[in-house]
């Protein structure tokens, strides 16, 4: 069970997808994590269960930052939660794992979303906002032999995430895939999205990937399956 605040981001089927990602893997009480848009801490509760022994969530959102203190609160785990842009609160540090579930709704324009709720989701005009943020700032983060596990449509190109992480010199898998019903975002834009021809007219169904990106510094990385 999760407490959410008003405006936070309600986990859907892209959150349960990675979280199933990372339940498979036994993670080990040496493993450093990441939870990046952490939304209601669903992943970092997710994380600790799995093993982890150090866990850290960071959300823009002050929201997001206490809905994710009072979960690892109430589900009894240990989460150092950071209310900050993407990695700049944690820069100096390293990571094992690195999880994350970024706005990626295309939107009308480049703009800042105008309602607390829309900044969960909104992902700029080709929904990459994020995404390619991440795709630059995380690898160095990353310790030898980690991973980073990144949830995205298919809408938003998931060759150019393989291409930005491949390029930074990581092995990118795509780990999990399923198709689903537009969630409320998308479902307000699909005029926009037929016009834009991101979707055929009358598509109300997306693919989502789970993607593992693997530092292959040590030379001993596994294949993530």
């Amino acid at each position: 069970m999760l407490f959410r605040l008003p405006g936070v981001y309600r986990p859907q089927r892209d959150t349960w997808l990675l979280a199933e990602v990372l339940a498979s893997h036994d993670l080990g009480p040496g493993t450093r994590v990441l939870d990046l848009c952490c939304g209601t801490g669903a992943l970092s509760v997710q994380a600790c269960a799995a093993g982890a022994g150090w866990v850290t969530a960071v959300d823009v959102s002050r929201r997001a930052a206490l809905s994710t203190w009072l979960n690892a609160k109430l589900n009894r785990r240990t989460i150092r939660v950071v209310r900050g842009d993407l990695v700049d609160s944690v820069r100096t540090l390293r990571f094992d794992m690195i999880v994350a579930n970024p706005p990626y709704a295309p939107t009308a324009d480049d703009g800042r979303p105008g309602r607390v709720l829309a900044r969960a989701w909104d992902g700029g005009v080709d929904g990459r906002a994020v995404l390619d943020r991440i795709c630059t700032d995380t690898p160095d983060l990353l310790a030898a032999d980690g991973t980073l596990l990144l949830v995205q449509s298919t809408l938003n190109g998931v060759d150019k995430t393989r291409t930005m992480l491949e390029e930074r010199g990581l092995r990118v898998d795509v780990v999990a895939s399923e198709s689903v019903p537009f969630g409320p975002a998308l479902s307000s834009r699909t005029r926009m999205l037929e016009n834009r021809d991101m979707i055929r007219p009358g598509q109300r169904i997306e693919r989502i990937a789970v993607l593992a990106a693997t530092d292959l510094r040590s030379g001993t990385s596994r294949r993530w399956s």
